[in-house]
C-alpha cells in the first residue's frame, strides 16, 4: 500500500540546532521501521492500554529506534516516552510519541507521525515532527522559526471564529465524554467546521502550517504535545490552556489558535466551562 520513502535532505539555509538534527534522524529512522511494518499492521499483536487504546511491537520497535539514536550521541540525556516511561535524570528532556495515530496505523489509514521535543531546564526548545505517509517533515526551535519541509511556514490568517476550520480530538475514555460534548456543541456551532483526524501531533502541526485555524483537545499527554506546541508557538500562533489560565503540559487540556481568533475561542470555551467542570467533577466522583 506504501512504500518506504526516499529521504529529504536536512535542513538548508542556516545552522541547525545539533539536537534538531539528531531528532530529525531519530524520526525518519522510526518513520522507516514504521513503513516496513503498515503493510502486516492486520497481523501485529496488538495489547490494550485502557479502553480505545492500543500498542503494538511497532510503537515500542519505534521508540526504540529514536532512543538508540539519541543515547548514542547523548548518553546522558533523559527520555519521556509513551511506551518506556521516563529514563534517566537530567536537564535535558526527550519528549517521545512513536507512533501517535496507533489506531489510524491499524487500520491502515495513512494519518499518524512521528513526534519528538526536547525540553530543557524545563522549556519547550525543539519539536520535530514527521509524517512518513506523505514524508512530510515539521520542525521547529524556539526564537528560530517553523518549517515544513525546509520552508518557513506560520498560522493562517483567519480573522473570524465563523470562519475557522478546527481540529479536535474525542476522549477515547467515555467517562471524559460528558466534559468534553458541551465544548463541541459550542464549536460546531460558532465555526466554519471541526475536523477529527485521530493524531494530536499533526492537529498541532497543521495549525502551524495553516492548514487548520485552531486546534483543541483535553486529557491528552505530554508527548502528544510536546513537539507541536513549540511548532505552533514558532509559526505565529498562540499556545495555552482551554480558558486562558495554565499550562497545557501540566493540565492536558489544549488551546492552539491563530492570534486573532485565539481570544475569541477562549470566550466561547468559557460560555461552557461551568457545564465542563461539573461533568469533571461527576467523573471523578
Amino acid at each position: 500500500m506504501f512504500g518506504i520513502l526516499s529521504p529529504v535532505p536536512l535542513l538548508s539555509g542556516p545552522p541547525v540546532h545539533p539536537l534538531v538534527n539528531i531528532a530529525v534522524s531519530a524520526a525518519r529512522s522510526a518513520g522507516n521501521f514504521i513503513m516496513r511494518n503498515l503493510e502486516r499492521a492486520d497481523t501485529l499483536q496488538i495489547e490494550h492500554k485502557g479502553r480505545n487504546d492500543f500498542v503494538t511491537q511497532v510503537d515500542r520497535g519505534a521508540e526504540s529506534e529514536i532512543i538508540k539514536l539519541i543515547h548514542k550521541a547523548y548518553p546522558q540525556h533523559a527520555i519521556l516516552g509513551e511506551e518506556g516511561g521516563k529514563i534517566g535524570d537530567n536537564e535535558v528532556v526527550w519528549i517521545i510519541d512513536p507512533l501517535d495515530g496507533t489506531t489510524n496505523f491499524l487500520h491502515r489509514l495513512p494519518h499518524f507521525a512521528v513526534s519528538i521535543g526536547v525540553q530543557i531546564k524545563g522549556v519547550l526548545m525543539h519539536g520535530v515532527i514527521y509524517a512518513p505517509c506523505t514524508q512530510d517533515l515539521y520542525v521547529a526551535s524556539r526564537g528560530a522559526g517553523a518549517t515544513l519541509n525546509n520552508r518557513r511556514i506560520r498560522v493562517s490568517t483567519c480573522r473570524e471564529l465563523d470562519h475557522a476550520l478546527v481540529g479536535t480530538g474525542v476522549p477515547i475514555k467515555p467517562e471524559k465524554l460528558p466534559a468534553y460534548l458541551p465544548t463541541l456543541g459550542a464549536v460546531a456551532e460558532a465555526t466554519a467546521g471541526i475536523r477529527r483526524a485521530g493524531a494530536a501531533s499533526l492537529d498541532l502541526a497543521y495549525v502551524a502550517s495553516g492548514k487548520l485555524d485552531a486546534y483543541w483537545e483535553m486529557n491528552l499527554k505530554p508527548w502528544d504535545m510536546a513537539a507541536g506546541l513549540v511548532l505552533v508557538q514558532e509559526a505565529g500562533g498562540i499556545v495555552g490552556e482551554l480558558y486562558g489560565e495554565g499550562d497545557p503540559m501540566n493540565s492536558g487540556n489544549v488551546l492552539v489558535a491563530t492570534p486573532k481568533i485565539h481570544g475569541p475561542f477562549v470566550d466561547l470555551l468559557n460560555t461552557v466551562r461551568p457545564r465542563f467542570e461539573a461533568a469533571q467533577v461527576d467523573a471523578a466522583s
